[in-house]
C-alpha cells in the first residue's frame, strides 16, 4: 500500500515535478522540509538537481540528517533517491570533495568519456537500462526500457549486488541501486512518462 510518501524538501529538488507524477498516478505525496514531518514518513522520496556538496549542506541546514538516518538506517522505511538525491547516498563524491550520507557503499565520479564530442557532457536524453537482477521497483518493466537522465557526474558501486540496472554512455554505469529499502536512479523517473510512472507506483506499492 502507498501509505504516507513524503518528497523531502531541501532546497535542491524538481519537486513539483515529482509530486505532480504521483498527483497523475492517483498516489497521495506532500512535500516537506519539516523533519518532523519526514520521520513520521512510511516512504521516502530524496530527489535533488544540482551541485554534491550543496546538497549535502543543505540537508544539514534544514536539519534532516538524523531523521533521514534515523527513518532508513534504523526503521529500515524504502526511500527512493533520484539523480543528485541516488549520489547523496554514496561514501563521498568528486564534486566539492564531499563526504555522502554513506548509506551506499559507493562513490560518485565525473563522466571520463573517450570522446566529448560524440558524448557530450552533461549526459541528457533518452537511454536505456539493462536489468541485472530482480526487484519490486522494476516489476513489469522490460529490459532496455528507456529513461531520462540530466547529469555529468554517476556513481560507482563498490558492492556489485547494489547495482539494479546499467546503462552505457560511452562506458556502462550504474543507473539505479537497490540495497534492502533503500532505492535510487540516476534517470528520473518523473520525466520518463508511462515508464516512469510504472516505477514509482511499484515504489508506492513496496
Amino acid at each position: 500500500m502507498p501509505g504516507n510518501i513524503v518528497i523531502v524538501d531541501y532546497g535542491m529538488g524538481n519537486l513539483r515535478s515529482v509530486l505532480k507524477k504521483f498527483e497523475q498516478i492517483k498516489i497521495p505525496a506532500v512535500i516537506s522540509s519539516d523533519h518532523h514531518v519526514v520521520a513520521k514518513a512510511d516512504k521516502l522520496i530524496l530527489p535533488g538537481v544540482g551541485h554534491f556538496s550543496a546538497g549535502m549542506n543543505s540537508l544539514a541546514a534544514y536539519n534532516l540528517l538524523d531523521s533521514l538516518h534515523e527513518s532508513v538506517l534504523i526503521k529500515n522505511k524504502p526511500i527512493l533517491g533520484i539523480c543528485l538525491g541516488l549520489q547523496l547516498f554514496a561514501n563521498h563524491s568528486e564534486e566539492g570533495n564531499c563526504n555522502g550520507l554513506g548509506w551506499i557503499d559507493a562513490d560518485v565520479c565525473r563522466f571520463r568519456v573517450s570522446d566529448k564530442l560524440k558524448y557530450k557532457i552533461p549526459h541528457i536524453g533518452w537511454n536505456t537500462v539493462d536489468i541485472i537482477k530482480e526487484s519490486p521497483i522494476i516489476k513489469g518493466i522490460d529490459n532496455h526500457s528507456s529513461f531520462y537522465f540530466v547529469h555529468s557526474y554517476h556513481i560507482i558501486c563498490q558492492q556489485k549486488q547494489d547495482v539494479l540496472t546499467l546503462t552505457e554512455y560511452d562506458y556502462n554505469f550504474a543507473s539505479s541501486i537497490e540495497k534492502g529499502n533503500i532505492f535510487g536512479t540516476q534517470f528520473h523517473p518523473e520525466k520518463s512518462h508511462d515508464i516512469g510512472e510504472k516505477l514509482l507506483k511499484n515504489f508506492a506499492d513496496l
